[in-house]
């Protein structure tokens, strides 16, 4: 899981110590995000937290909203021996949760504490999501192969050791022959939770992010 970058190289900046003026400089953006306090209801980060991630994100993004563009410009930054553009496209869309070709901060923070401060469940619920490319509560092999590719795209010739041409059909015929219980062709929200649960890698990297912040 790669997190929307941009705020990421940025939860480092110090604290604002004055809260009336950073809800000031908050009214100045052009899309005005909501009030802290709901944000802090609604995400399972703090006030300080939100507010030092909303200094990392207006920094990238003055205009308050990322358009699909600007996205993937940001993300290729951080796979410049890849092509991320593919993988960038399908992870705004699940970020842009009301898909209006825009993610706010509050679909950035929405998203982003799932997947730094989520369950279990929540954390598999949003990569179903991502999988789920036309958003019809089923993931084909067809789906998962595209994100598969985006993946290995991402990542460039410079993996270890040298992936072969087929590996990424490979990799989803092995996942969905496990995924799909029932041989129907589609892998639902069920059987992707419960093979993942399953999963002791899967689970293991669930647990990656959750000190990030």
């Amino acid at each position: 899981m790669k997190l929307l970058p941009c705020s990421a190289a940025k939860t480092s900046s110090p604290a604002v110590q004055n809260s009336v003026e950073d809800e000031l400089e908050m009214a100045t953006v052009r899309h005005r995000p909501e009030a802290l306090e709901l944000l802090e209801a609604q995400s399972k980060f703090t006030k300080k937290e939100l507010q030092i991630l909303y200094r990392g994100f207006k920094n990238e993004c003055p205009s308050g909203v990322v358009n699909e563009d600007t996205f993937k410009e940001i993300y290729s930054q951080f796979f410049p021996q890849g092509d991320s553009t593919t993988y960038a496209h399908f992870l705004f869309n699940a970020f842009d949760t009301d898909h209006n070709g825009a993610v706010s901060f509050e679909d950035f923070i929405k998203g982003l504490s799932i997947l730094l401060r989520g369950t279990v469940q929540e954390k598999l619920n949003w990569a179903f999501n991502l999988y789920d490319i036309n958003k019809d509560g089923y993931i084909t092999k067809e789906e998962m192969l595209d994100i598969m590719k985006a993946i290995y795209d991402m990542m460039g010739k410079c993996t270890y050791p040298v992936l072969k041409e087929d590996a990424p059909r490979q990799h989803v015929e092995t996942f969905f022959q496990k995924m799909d219980k029932n041989k129907d062709g589609v892998v639902t929200i069920d059987e992707f939770i419960e093979s993942c649960q399953k999963d002791e890698n899967i689970m293991r990297s669930m647990q990656l992010f959750e000190n990030v912040i």
